[in-house]
């Protein structure tokens, strides 16, 4: 890929394909905000005020789930259904979505289109990528129909038919996209089907395939051979299922006894709702429990989950398990004296270590500053009393376009709103973008002088 970019034309547009996920997200978001700001988006026919249909569309776009209106009370069916649209096109990405409409219009795909795909999908190769990306749509509408078949035989029964496959529809969309909308109202999520294995098994079921990302499910499918997986998909597989079962089991451990999480249920009610904390905090954002409730250690263990996140080119955010894990292969290579970075019989290239890299970097000192910004402008209003590790929390699920929230973001001033908008942006598509940047300077870019080297000081 990297030739064929090398020595091709540049589009007559002159937006590189690099440039046209960020830049297609804003569209995306600018038109749902207006969209939420319209009278007939809303239960009470009043205009959205701007910040809140900004914030909102943001939040459904890079599918994160943070709310400062009640989805359920605030907004019309004709709201409802912006929001969805907004998180299915968030969740597929700008340039899946233009197949669509190149498909309708008859449009042939160009290879400056190709290059886009790629990059949204996270593909290092233009051979089949269009392949993919149609088959990432029809993996998303077969899943996505069979979670809501799933659904309704919770909801027909509670809501009535229509009501019913309504909901069945909103939230299996919004659990495979990982963007933890809800139409239960109150700011609840699924704090009262605490008690229903049944329900929560299919939300789960719904996220952790979202997270996996298209390319491992595609692989999956076409893959009759485990051993024969790619290694992208190995990781993500392996990773997910370590994260789950260790997410799992530690907050089973810290929050046992604890009366305002899980302490009062039975042992098996305990079991699946801990499973549930590990696999939502990773990316999707639905509840079952009351987070401020949570032991401050259960928030460190969330924190930790959120930033590692789910798998990469798929619905989820965080810094991605392969980023995660290339970094701590990258350290288990250092400290047994080998060069190589390797897994699963293949060796990572050095390249994407550094990308990897890069990505934890600069994502970490973004968060960081953008949680003291928080934390400075809130500490003489409400959110400001709920301290910093609430405050921390509330920034990487934004960051981490995961959801979950403590209290902060409902009792925010105007200014951290916009801050969160930021956050929610940023780790939706801006460090991918700056990390994307990075690789693609290098790659093109070969040095022609080399200095002399020296040692320093580590550690």
């Amino acid at each position: 890929m990297g030739d064929i970019i090398r020595h091709m034309r540049k589009p007559k547009m002159g937006i590189k394909p690099i440039n046209v996920l960020p830049l297609g997200f804003i569209v995306v978001i600018l038109t749902g905000t207006l969209l939420l700001m319209l009278p007939i988006s809303n239960r009470n026919g009043m205009a959205l005020p701007l910040l809140n249909a900004l914030f909102t569309a943001t939040s459904a776009t890079c599918v994160t789930g943070l709310v400062i209106a009640d989805t359920a009370t605030q907004f019309s069916m004709f709201g409802q259904i912006v929001v969805l649209m907004l998180i299915q096109i968030g969740a597929l990405g700008i340039m899946t979505m233009s197949m669509i409409l190149f498909s309708f219009t008859g449009r042939k795909i160009s290879l400056h289109d190709r290059m886009s795909m790629a990059e949204g999908l996270g593909e290092s190769r233009l051979q089949g990528v269009v392949r993919l990306t149609r088959g990432a749509l029809l993996v998303t509408g077969i899943i996505e129909l069979t979670g809501a078949i799933l659904l309704s035989v919770r909801f027909i029964p509670r809501y009535g038919v229509a009501k019913g496959i309504w909901y069945s529809i909103f939230h299996s969309i919004s659990a495979f996209c990982n963007a933890g909308f809800d139409l239960i109202g109150g700011y609840r999520s699924f704090t009262e089907y605490k008690n229903d294995p049944y329900l929560l098994f299919v939300l789960m079921a719904l996220i952790i395939i979202g997270g996996l990302g298209f390319g491992v499910i595609i692989n999956l499918r076409n893959t009759r051979d485990l051993r024969r997986l790619r290694l992208h998909s190995k990781l993500v597989l392996t990773g997910t299922a370590f994260l789950i079962i260790l997410g799992m089991l530690t907050f089973l451990w810290i929050e046992y006894d604890n009366p305002k999480t899980i302490g009062n249920m039975s042992l098996f009610d305990k079991l699946v709702n801990s499973m549930f904390q590990a696999v939502t905090l990773r990316t999707a954002g639905f509840n079952t429990i009351d987070q401020l409730s949570l032991h401050d250690a259960s928030k460190g263990v969330g924190i930790l989950l959120m930033l590692v996140g789910a798998g990469p080119a798929g619905t989820a955010g965080g810094l991605k398990i392969t980023t995660v894990f290339t970094l701590l292969l990258a350290a288990r290579a250092y400290l047994r004296g080998t060069f190589e970075t390797e897994a699963f019989g293949r060796t990572i290239p050095l390249e994407q270590t550094r990308r990897a890299l890069a990505i934890t970097l600069l994502g970490g000192l973004f968060l960081l500053s953008m949680t003291t910004m928080l934390s400075f402008s809130e500490q003489d209003m409400p959110a400001g009393s709920l301290g910093i590790l609430n405050q921390l929390y509330e920034t990487t699920s934004a960051f981490c376009t995961v959801g979950v929230s403590t209290g902060v973001t409902t009792a925010t001033s105007p200014v951290t709103r916009v801050m969160l908008i930021m956050l929610m942006y940023a780790g939706r598509v801006g460090i991918i973008t700056v990390a994307a940047s990075l690789v693609e300077s290098t790659s093109r870019k070969e040095a022609v002088l080399h200095y002399p080297q020296e040692d320093i000081l580590i550690g």
